[in-house]
């Protein structure tokens, strides 16, 4: 890993990949606003091809899954390492494979990033995004209740960073971390959603509760999130020290260079 920057130094150096990772998360919120409303609009038009609610989060989770895939994989998403989620940045961070000015400059962008994403396709699309049953996208807890909204939020962020860690960590499966997340982020979406709304991510979840002014339990979804993932990193930890060494970038390429680990082509 590089030796430590200065903010103004890290800032002149790395400002490419802070400004990726705004348009990481502003791509993705704009998908998931626009896939929502695709389903949930055919859904009403037709509820014999879309039947009930089950079937509308599989089809989502499943949209959003490839879109999660596609910006990891993405030239630029291999370039800043794709976090798109302060509490993943903040997990790698505290292995030590981020520079405490790149975290934060990174969770900054994130955070603008998804606003900006949702306040463009509010621009586009107006009440269709605004009003329910889109009403933002926003991430609030289900019947069950907060308790079991935090619980649900803990439990997938652990089980997500987890499985990147350690997908990452085998040589042969590194290439395929993206996948796993996607994969992890549509079954997450299909099953976990109606307990929380499936956030993990606080900038995600802070992008639709600007706007909106929705901030329902909003304590669940910038704790759980960071607590499931720091806690899965000591998890990881405990599996073996060893693997505490490694990048923090979920698809690493041999031709860009790294401003986590140093590698330069």
């Amino acid at each position: 890993m590089p030796g430590p920057l200065c903010a103004r130094a890290a800032l002149r150096l790395h400002w490419p990949e802070y400004l990726i990772e705004a348009w990481a998360l502003g791509t993705f919120m704009m998908a998931a606003g626009a896939a929502t409303i695709l389903v949930e609009h055919a859904g009403a038009i037709g509820r014999t091809v879309l039947a009930g609610q089950a079937l509308h989060r599989m089809l989502i989770g499943v949209l959003m899954g490839v879109t999660a895939v596609a910006l990891i994989h993405s030239p630029w998403g291999r370039r800043s390492g794709a976090h798109m989620n302060p509490a993943v940045t903040l997990a790698f961070l505290s292995l030590g494979r981020v520079a405490t000015w790149d975290a934060l400059f990174y969770a900054i962008a994130q955070c603008v990033g998804g606003l900006l994403g949702v306040l463009m396709l509010w621009l586009l699309l107006g009440d269709a995004f605004a009003r329910p049953p889109v009403q933002f996208i926003t991430t609030v807890p289900g019947p069950a209740g907060a308790g079991i909204a935090f619980a649900a939020e803990f439990s997938i962020s652990f089980l997500l960073m987890l499985s990147i860690l350690l997908v990452m960590s085998h040589a042969r499966l590194a290439r395929h971390t993206g996948l796993v997340a996607g994969v992890l982020v549509a079954c997450f979406i299909a099953l976990e959603a109606p307990l929380s709304g499936m956030s993990m991510n606080p900038a995600r979840t802070l992008a639709s509760a600007l706007p909106s002014g929705m901030w329902t339990s909003i304590w669940i979804y910038c704790s759980a999130p960071v607590l499931g993932m720091w806690l899965a990193t000591r998890a990881y930890l405990a599996i073996g020290a060893a693997r505490a060494a490694g990048c923090a970038k979920l698809r690493h390429s041999a031709d860009l260079p790294c401003i986590h680990c140093g590698y330069v082509p």
